[in-house]
C-alpha cells in the first residue's frame, strides 16, 4: 500500500514527537510515579501487518503499533496488577486519534473513563489522569485520517502495578564464547552465535571431538555491565545435570548467581540476581555421554548494550478476519488458480511411488471443487526410481502436489480445508504447512511442518494432525491420532480440518470439534524447542505409496481422487 501522505519518515516523526514532549508541560510531581507498562503484556482490537501491539510498549520510538482502518479501535495494556494511574503518554504517528478515551479497568471487561476528548491533535500527548486498575486502554472512536489508528508508543505512569519492569532480552546477537564447539554432518556451525540468536531451531554444541567431557561452557558478552534477573535455557538432548550461571565483569574472574545439582533439561527459566558484562553457563556434570548444546541461551535484565531484537509476530485479531481464501469455482477442466497455487512437480520423499505433474493431475470439476487425481501410468523423470533391469527412470503413478509458496506464506491465524479423501491401499491425501524457510534452503525438519490433515488409504476411518520439529519429527512428531462419531469412513464425504494457530500453540478441530491441542510451553518443557513462529506455506497433495501408507495392491482403485472444496485463512 502507499506510504505517503501518511507517513512522513521515522525521523521525522520522532523529531516531532520529541520537540512536543519538549513543549508539553511537566507533570505533576508524584513521589513514586514510574513507568508501569513497558514491557508488559499488550493487546489490539486490531494490527496492521507487523506493527503490533507490544510495539507500542517496548520503549523504542523507532517501532510502533497501527490497527485496521476503522472505528472504533483500542490498544491495552495489563500492568500485571492494580496501579495507581496518574498519567498517560501518547507519541502518535501521523495517524492519530480525533476523539478517543483513556480507560481504566480491573478485568478487562468493565471499563472506567479517565480522559476523554474531541479535538485530540496527534503528536506527543501527556495527560494526567487520575484512576486505579489493572488494566489501562486507549480507546479511539474517531480517526485523523482515511488510515488507522497508530501509536509510537503507549505509556502508562504511576504507582502500584508489578513494578517498573524494564527487564529486556540482553544476549540477543551477543558475542558469544565456549569451551568447544561442534561442526560435523551432525550439527553443522554449532557456534556459540546460534544459542544467541533467537532461533529455536538453530543451536549450540560442544565438540564431538574434543568437547565432550567434564566441564563445559558457554557464555555471552553483554557489551557493558548489566543487571541480571533471568536466564532463560532451551536445551537439547545432550542436557547438563550440574551446572553454574556465573558472571564476570571482565570475562575471567567469576561468580556464581545460580547453581544446581539436579539439571531437567528442556527449557529451564532461571530467576537469578547478578551483576556483570559476561554472563555463561558452566557445566560440570553431563546428563548423557555427550556433550552439552543448547538452543537457546538467553539473558534478561537491565544495562548491557543490547542489539534489539526482531520484533514477535503479532496474534491475530478477535474476531478473526478472512484474509485468503480458493473457492474453487470456474468451468470444469479449469487449472487451479496460478496467483494462488504453483505446481511442485516431481518426486515424492519418504520413499513415495508417484511423480507429481505440473498441473497435468489438478482441475476443477465446475461444481466448485478442485480434484486432485493419482493415476497408474508410467512417467519418465530424473527423480524415479531407477529400472534395475532396463536402466530407465521411470514412475508407475502420477499425480498432483500444489503449494502456496510463491503467493502466499503467513505467521499465524485459523487455517481450515473441506476435502474428501479417497479410498485405497497406498493412497495418501494431506493438508499441510511448511515453514517458509525450506524455500531459501533450511533442511527439514529445521524450518518446521504443521500438518494439518493425513489420512491414509488403507484406514480410512482414522485421521492425524501432527508437528515435526529437529526435536520432534519423523516418527516421533507430535501428534494425535482422530475419529468421526461412530467410527465413520472419511472418505463418504467432505470433512472440514481447521488448526487455529498463535503465539501459544496450535488447537486442531475437524468439523468444528476440537481433536488435538498443542501448548507452546508444555512442549518447551516436555519435547524441545517450538519453531513455529514465523511464516509457513500451505500444502496440497495427494501421495502414492511410501514408508507410512505402504504400497499399493489390486485393489487400489486408479484413478483415485482427493476433492477439495475450499481453503480458507482468518487472522
Amino acid at each position: 500500500m502507499q506510504t505517503l501522505p501518511r507517513r512522513f519518515g521515522l525521523l521525522f516523526a520522532v523529531a516531532v514527537s520529541l520537540l512536543a514532549f519538549i513543549a508539553l508541560p511537566a507533570p505533576s510531581a508524584q513521589a513514586a510515579e514510574v513507568l508501569l507498562s513497558q514491557g508488559k503484556p499488550s493487546t489490539a482490537s486490531s494490527t496492521e501487518g507487523v506493527f503490533s501491539a507490544r510495539s507500542a510498549v517496548d520503549g523504542d520510538l523507532g517501532t510502533r503499533w497501527s490497527s485496521a482502518f476503522a472505528d472504533p479501535q483500542w490498544i491495552q495494556v495489563d500492568l500485571g496488577a492494580r496501579a495507581e494511574i496518574s498519567r498517560v503518554a501518547l507519541t502518535w504517528e501521523a495517524a492519530y486519534a480525533t476523539s478517543f478515551r483513556i480507560e481504566v479497568s480491573n478485568d478487562a471487561q468493565t471499563w472506567t473513563v479517565l480522559h476523554q476528548t474531541a479535538t485530540g491533535a496527534g503528536g506527543a500527548q501527556s495527560l494526567s489522569v487520575s484512576g486505579a486498575g489493572r488494566y489501562v486502554r486507549m480507546y479511539g472512536t474517531q480517526r485523523a485520517t482515511a488510515y488507522g489508528y497508530s501509536l509510537w508508543e503507549f505509556q502508562v505512569y504511576g504507582t502500584g502495578g508489578s513494578g517498573a519492569d524494564t527487564s529486556r532480552l540482553l544476549s540477543y546477537g551477543r558475542t558469544g564464547a565456549a569451551s568447544s564447539s561442534q561442526s560435523d554432518q551432525n550439527c553443522w556451525e554449532c557456534t556459540p552465535a546460534r544459542a544467541f540468536d533467537r532461533d529455536p531451531a538453530s543451536r549450540w554444541a560442544t565438540s564431538s571431538t574434543t568437547g565432550w567431557t567434564d566441564p563445559g561452557w558457554i557464555s555471552v558478552d553483554l557489551g557493558t555491565t548489566a543487571q541480571i534477573d533471568k536466564v532463560v535455557l532451551q536445551w537439547d538432548p545432550a542436557y547438563a545435570k550440574s551446572f553454574q550461571i556465573q558472571v564476570s565483569p571482565n570475562g575471567a574472574d567469576w561468580a556464581p548467581i545460580f547453581s544446581t545439582t539436579s539439571g531437567t533439561g528442556f527449557k529451564q527459566t532461571l530467576n537469578v540476581s547478578g551483576t556483570g558484562r559476561y554472563v555463561r553457563m558452566y557445566g560440570t556434570e553431563r546428563a548423557t555421554p555427550y556433550g552439552y548444546s543448547l538452543w537457546e541461551f538467553q539473558v534478561h535484565g537491565t544495562g548491557g548494550d543490547p542489539v534489539p531484537a526482531p520484533p514477535l509476530p503479532s496474534d491475530p485479531a478477535n474476531p478473526p478476519r478472512l484474509v485468503w481464501s480458493d473457492e474453487f469455482g470456474g468451468a470444469a477442466g479449469g487449472k487451479p488458480d496460478a496467483t494462488k497455487w504453483r505446481a511442485d512437480p516431481g518426486t515424492g520423499p519418504n520413499n513415495e511411488l508417484e511423480y507429481y505433474t505440473d498441473h497435468r493431475n489438478a482441475a476443477l470439476d465446475g461444481s466448485g471443487h478442485l480434484v486432485m487425481e493419482a493415476r497408474k501410468e508410467v512417467t519418465a523423470g530424473s527423480s524415479c526410481p531407477r529400472d534395475p533391469l532396463s536402466g530407465s527412470t521411470t514412475c508407475q503413478y502420477t499425480s498432483a502436489r500444489m503449494n502456496t509458496g510463491a503467493t502466499f506464506q503467513f505467521t499465524y491465524g485459523r487455517v481450515e480445508a473441506r476435502i474428501k479423501v479417497p479410498k485405497g491401499n497406498g493412497l495418501w491425501p494431506a493438508f499441510w504447512m511448511m515453514g517458509a524457510d525450506f524455500l531459501t534452503g533450511r533442511p527439514w525438519p529445521y524450518n518446521g511442518e504443521v500438518d494439518i490433515m493425513e489420512v491414509l488409504g488403507k484406514d480410512v476411518k482414522t485421521s492425524y494432525s501432527t508437528v515435526h520439529a529437529p526435536a520432534y519429527n519423523g516418527g516421533g512428531g507430535i501428534g494425535a491420532p482422530y475419529t468421526l462419531p461412530g467410527n465413520a469412513d472419511f472418505s463418504d464425504d467432505f470433512h472440514t480440518w481447521a488448526a487455529d494457530w498463535n503465539s501459544g500453540g496450535i488447537t486442531y478441530s475437524l468439523d468444528g470439534r476440537t481433536v488435538f491441542s498443542l501448548d507452546k510451553d508444555q512442549v518447551e518443557q516436555t519435547r524441545g524447542p517450538w519453531i513455529f513462529d514465523h511464516p509457513h506455506y500451505m500444502i496440497l497433495n495427494l501421495a502414492v505409496g511410501g514408508d507410512w501408507p505402504g504400497p499399493t495392491d489390486a485393489g487400489t482403485p486408479f484413478p483415485s481422487k482427493m476433492l477439495v472444496d475450499y481453503v480458507r485463512v482468518f487472522q
